[in-house]
């Protein structure tokens, strides 16, 4: 919420233990995002595309995935396909990145 930037080299990881079924909504977000959801063996199990901010509050729609999660990743809007996403895609996380705390 609140990000005003995104670089196109990044992203934002939001981890669920256990995997589960998750909505995100775009309310207080200020920048188109792609948000890709995986699984527990990291697959691209769902994803929702150019999604855009959104200025209506509470009433903000919600972006639900297909299938339980292990990890939600936002991107910039368009950066999925940039990059040539598609179902079944393995997320790979550096082991050297640190969690944000």
């Amino acid at each position: 919420m609140f990000v005003k930037h995104l670089a196109g080299d990044r992203g934002m990881i939001f981890p669920y233990d256990p995997p589960q079924n998750v909505a995100f909504w775009m309310k207080n977000t200020l920048i188109p995002l792609d948000i890709l959801f995986f699984d527990s063996k990291r697959r691209l199990v769902s994803q929702m595309r150019n999604v855009p901010p959104c200025t209506l509050g509470d009433a903000c729609p919600a972006y639900p995935s297909d299938a339980p999660a292990l990890y939600v990743l936002e991107l910039n809007a368009g950066q999925a396909e940039k990059i040539g996403l598609h179902t079944g895609a393995k997320l790979r996380i550096d082991p050297h990145v640190a969690p944000a705390h």
